[in-house]
Parts: C-alpha cells; structure tokens; sequence
C-alpha cells in the first residue's frame, strides 16, 4: 500500500546520509549533530517517537477521565487499542528516522558548502533583484511600505515562528493524521524538500542579500531575527577558520527553504484539512514569511521564487508515491487506496 512511499522515505534517507558521510570523508570533517543537546543519537530517536506516543495519549487520557485516576486506565487502552496500530506506529517510526537522517544530512552537507565552492552567486542574483524592482532594492521598499518598527518585530517572530513549525507540523501529521497516508505524503514531501534544498545549496551557493549587502538593511532594529543573523554569519566564520568543533554554519542562501516548508505546510493543510481557519492561518503564516525573507535580507527573490518551486515538485511527488488522486478541480484530494484499519475518507 505505501511501498513507494516506503521506498522515497528510506532511499532519500540512505542517499543525503551516504552523501553527507562521503564529502565529511573528503573533506576531513567530523559529521555534527546540529540537535545535541538532545544527547546522542541512539538516545534521541526513541526520545522522539516516544514523545510522540505520549503527546498523543497523556493529554487525551488526562481531559476525558476528567483527572479521574480510576478512569484513565480503560481510555489510555482504548486508544491504543484504536489509534496506535502497527501500521500507526510504522508510520511514526518510519517518519521520525528518515527525516531525522535527512535532516541531519541536509545541516552537514549545508555546513560543508564554504569548503566545497567558494564561488558565490550575489552579485548575480542581486542585479536582478534590483532589475525586477525597476532598480530598487527590495528589502527598502518594504521597509518603506511596513515601517521599521512595530511590523520589523512581528515579521521577525513569523520568520522565527518557521523553527518549531518543523518538528510539529511532521508530528501533527504522523500522529494525528486521520488517514495513514496524509502522514506518509507529509513526511515524504519534506524529505523531498530538504533534499532538494540541499541540492539548490550546491548548484548557485550564495549568502543571502542580509550579508552580503548588510548596508541595505542598517535601518532594521535589533530585533530576534537580526540577532539570529549576526550568530549565524558569526558561527560561519569561526567554522570556517577552524576554530568551532561539532558546530554546523548555516549560512545558504538558494534556495529559501524557509518560503518552502511554510508553503509545504499551507498545501497540506489545504488539502488534508477541512479548517476553514486553518487554512487561513498558514496561508497568511505562509505569505508573510515571504515577506519577512526579503524584509530582512535572508534571501533575494529568485531564492523565494526557487523555494516556492520546490514545495510543488515535493508536495506532488510525495503525494504520487503516497497513493493520493489529485482532483481536477478544487483544492483537494482523496487516497487511492485504504485498508480495514485506516477508511479512505472522500469528503476531504
């Protein structure tokens, strides 16, 4: 029923970690764990996927027997009994690994980038900002149009807004998904993502107009983005010196997978939800992080432009191999498949 979902998930997995551990080879890196805080790995991987189990059951169990100890033993077996089948929990584990290999990957193998290219793109991408916008720079027209002070803050906490987004959205479907295959289109659409991210790092690496035209954008407060910035083109340097050991530099500029993930998301609540609200709210989530990338200088437009491609070529791959059938009108589809366990649901 999933195998080519099966089959995306673990090859994309097996690919960006054969990839990252080669070029650590060649280039004599040690591959780093952007998340370990978190202890290590053979730790943190069950972590996750038992802290999915428990997000799901602790709370349900707790509000339905109304704090009633007696009571939460049956409700805490009945939804396992009816939720956590094996096939939920494949679903789970499956998602948590690959994305989590891939992920880690795609960090290492953007970290390695000043060592593998030191060409950079700018300049290029730069002129053509400024031809799109009749010889403008884009971050200063919307500085002009928002303002530079209470709009400057709430851009920068929808720009940051995208860092738990990851993690809770991929939890959300594999959890809570009320078809099985929701789950395996969402985390094989953002394995697809993140790979493909990795790959726009490579083809045209740049900084991002943030850093390499900074003067643009002195008129910004110090706002949580512009301090995020500054660590960042901070780390770079150090990591490039050599000075940082187990520490990944972030700094990439094509394509913005920020513009990717966020539009990633709003597809999939588009067409898995029926939330009028939400809807709106990771569209509005989505269109202001468009803003906020040029805003604050994190990307030019063609970076937004290439991230915005990449969250189509990921939603409907992943949606194909998922066994979706895309309607031909309307903003919806249905699985193609189902199972005694997971009912297809055709009123999506």
């Amino acid at each position: 029923m999933y195998r080519r979902a099966y089959a995306l998930l673990v090859g994309i997995a097996v690919v960006m970690g054969g990839l990252a551990i080669l070029t650590a080879v060649l280039l004599d890196k040690k591959l780093a764990d952007p998340d370990g805080f978190l202890g290590p790995s053979w730790l943190r991987l069950p972590m996750l996927v038992g802290s999915a189990f428990l997000i799901d059951l602790v709370p349900r169990t707790v509000w339905q027997s109304k704090g009633k100890f007696p009571l939460m033993a049956p409700i805490w077996r009945a939804r396992v009994r009816t939720h956590w089948t094996r096939e939920r929990m494949t679903l789970v584990v499956m998602g948590v690994v690959c994305f989590y290999i891939t992920y880690v990957s795609y960090r290492n193998l953007k970290s390695y980038l000043p060592f593998v290219s030191t060409t950079k793109y700018d300049r290029t991408l730069h002129l053509l900002d400024r031809a799109l916008m009749f010889g403008h720079e884009p971050g200063l027209l919307l500085h002009d149009i928002f303002g530079t002070s209470f709009m400057a803050y709430f851009l920068s906490y929808v720009y940051l807004w995208f860092l738990p987004l990851v993690p809770l959205a991929l939890t959300a479907w594999l959890v809570w998904s009320r078809n099985l295959t929701f789950g395996y289109w969402f985390a094989t659409s953002q394995c697809i993502a993140w790979a493909l991210g990795t790959l726009s790092y490579y083809a045209l690496p740049t900084l991002g107009p943030g850093l390499a035209y900074s003067y643009v954008y002195s008129d910004l407060p110090d706002t949580p983005t512009a301090s995020l910035m500054a660590s960042l083109q901070n780390t770079r340097i150090e990591v490039i010196k050599g000075g940082l050991e187990g520490v990944v530099q972030s700094v990439a500029g094509f394509a913005s997978l920020h513009c990717a993930i966020t539009l990633l998301v709003a597809l999939m609540v588009q067409f898995t939800l029926r939330s009028k609200i939400l809807k709106w709210v990771f569209w509005v989530n989505f269109g202001c992080t468009v803003v906020a990338t040029l805003y604050f200088g994190w990307h030019y437009i063609a970076d937004d432009v290439a991230g915005i491609m990449i969250a189509f070529v990921s939603f409907y791959v992943g949606g194909v191999a998922s066994g979706q059938k895309f309607e031909r009108r309307g903003l919806h589809s249905h699985p193609t498949s189902t199972t005694s366990a997971v009912p297809v649901d055709h009123d999506v």
